[in-house]
């Protein structure tokens, strides 16, 4: 090979003797005299090499690199004296023959190390530096390597990689549509995928049976924290299904990727209702790795003179293990804590249950001793935990307590990072009503099947009819979710009207699929798994963008190239588009 016999991972002992060469970036430069070394890196490690006094115009040559330079080295493989037991290459060191600069480099705004001293924003700008750092390059190889086991499971249960249009057709369900306009069609637009839900149907329709595509989906959501515009999704559907194959093929992936990465054996995944979930834990994407579930004491304190808990639908808490020794200062900052509009409590109640079985509250003038054993009991509470509890309407206080109880999972260092928890949510129901467009919309998406025993309902109580799908949650993450879809087209017509679209408004949209559906369509299901959010937790980290290559900021810019930017007036022109600002 013209640039390099070998990486600058792999010379060990076995090579001494050996002449080599060896191309990389200048990762530090340490002169002492009579001899100078050189770390030279790449992708797969780091290898020393020598210049000597010997060389008088080999070792000046060599005193010209900088930090980042790419460079060519050919030389011998001799034994270290100083060896260095931290690297793979630390008993050798190449002694330089020749030295050829293929690219010098301007200092680098932050040191290209493990531990580096460039923040979050500067680092994102260079990104392409930041890769070439072992933490964020180890983590696009993990991801890499997780995808490819995917590829293979999935390949193994004999479904197809399929690709997909991303240049489709706006729908209003959902999250906002990326949209590109037509310079051939004036006035129209195409959009991005969301997700290739309608096409993967249509697959199955065409008779494709197993389908899969690791594929890039869009959503233009208002931003939140770790949530990219742009997301990979593992999406999968099947033929001649019913929840429980799907449940079985995909339970065994995860099932696989914990075997393959952590050598972990997970015996059948706990299963547990939304309605379950949220009694439980206050969210429909519990971690199950701590306790601190949620207890109801509604009936407990509606007698009492205590207008919070008294005048109100629900009351409910948490019991934190050993934390009753919180000083007054820790549990104020609490309150404050759920006070947060990301929480949006209007207070909270405390109880010291302490060790010697005494009790102390914020409500000690409302209620007594006897009052709080029976709080414990619900909460099982021992002695030396600290009970906490809010009040208001049932699903709000509920969804707050499990806020609440994530964030002391956190504080309290429950939740483990390479400690896997899974389980499947079902029994979703199918329809939530919308005040303000005083409408239903679809809980998943307009093309989950009802429970078929539900389908009656369908007319005379919508709002209890569960529907046919399953969410796959790991440590306190959805990282996947879908149903068997709808696949006659009566009962997507009536899907469709109660969701307010009219015939019209249905058959354009959508009519491609109700067409497709008269053609002999199977009954199918199908689930998309979140790629980015599973290498993450498979790595036990929570961010999904430190295995991103080249992630989007919070407020969905790629600051790197500086994206989205303005079209020109002949970009414009051309796209039949006027600019109004």
């Amino acid at each position: 090979m013209k640039y390099r016999t070998h990486t600058c991972g792999e010379l060990n002992m076995h090579h001494a003797g050996q002449r080599v060469k060896l191309s990389g970036w200048v990762q530090r430069i340490r002169d002492l005299g009579a001899v100078l070394f050189v770390d030279l890196r790449d992708r797969y490690g780091i290898t020393q090499l020598a210049f000597y006094e010997e060389n008088k115009n080999l070792l000046e040559q060599a005193r010209k690199l900088g930090r980042e330079f790419v460079i060519q080295a050919e030389g011998t493989v001799v034994e270290r004296e100083s060896k260095n037991k931290k690297l793979p290459t630390g008993d050798i060191e190449v002694k330089v023959e020749k030295l050829k600069v293929l690219n010098t480099s301007k200092i680098p705004p932050f040191t290209i190390e493990d531990q580096t001293d460039g923040g979050e924003e500067i680092r994102a700008v260079y990104r392409y530096l930041d890769i070439r750092r072992n933490p964020l390059k180890n983590n696009l190889i993990f991801r890499s390597r997780v995808t490819q086991a995917v590829r293979n499971y999935l390949a193994d249960q004999g479904f197809i990689d399929i690709e997909t249009p991303y240049l489709i057709k706006s729908t209003p369900e959902g999250a906002r549509d990326f949209v590109v306009p037509s310079r051939l069609h004036p006035g129209q637009f195409y959009a991005l995928p969301q997700s290739p839900q309608t096409f993967k149907q249509l697959l199955m329709v065409a008779g494709m049976d197993k389908y899969m595509q690791i594929v890039k989906c869009f959503r233009d959501e208002d931003l939140r924290a770790d949530r990219q515009p742009e997301f990979t999704q593992i999406d999968c559907e099947m033929s001649f299904v019913e929840q429980e194959d799907v449940l079985r093929t995909f339970e065994g992936l995860l099932k696989h990727l914990l075997k393959e990465f952590h050598d972990i054996e997970t015996g059948n995944f706990p299963r547990m209702t939304y309605e379950e979930a949220l009694r439980r834990y206050g969210t429909d994407k519990p971690d199950i790795r701590f306790g601190m579930e949620l207890g109801e004491i509604t009936d407990l304190v509606k007698q009492k003179d205590f207008k919070v808990f008294s005048a109100t639908e629900y009351t409910g808490g948490i019991a934190v293990p050993e934390a009753s020794g919180y000083s007054r200062k820790q549990i104020d900052e609490l309150v404050k804590w759920v006070q947060r509009p990301q929480v949006g409590a209007k207070g909270m109640v405390w109880v010291k249950y302490n060790e010697d079985g005494s009790f102390k509250s914020s409500v000690d003038k409302f209620f007594d001793k006897d009052d709080f054993i029976l709080w414990a009991e619900r909460l099982h509470a021992v002695p030396g935990d600290l009970m906490l509890i809010l009040s208001g309407d049932k699903e709000t206080t509920q969804k707050q307590l499990g806020v609440l109880r994530m964030e002391m999972g956190e504080r309290l260092n429950l939740r483990k990072p390479y400690e896997f928890a899974p389980l499947w949510i079902v029994d979703f129901p199918l329809l939530e009503w919308d005040e303000e467009t005083q409408r239903y919309h679809a809980m998943h998406h307009p093309f989950t099947s009802p429970k078929p025993e539900d389908i009656p309902l369908l007319d005379s109580a919508p709002e209890k009819v569960r529907a046919n799908a399953y969410d796959l949650v790991l440590n306190g993450n959805e990282i996947g979710g879908g149903s068997i879809r709808i696949y006659d087209r009566t009962l997507q017509q009536k899907m469709f009207k109660l969701l307010g679209f009219t015939d019209e408004e249905a058959e354009r949209q959508f009519g491609f699929l109700m067409k497709a559906f008269e053609y002999g369509a199977p009954p199918h299901g199908g689930i998309a798994l979140g790629l980015d959010r599973l290498v993450a937790l498979l790595a036990g980290k929570e961010s999904i963008r430190e295995f991103i290559a080249f992630p989007k900021n919070n407020a969905g810019r790629d600051v790197m190239i500086d994206a989205p930017d303005y079209l020109s007036e002949a970009q414009l022109k051309e796209l039949h588009l006027k600019l109004e600002v």
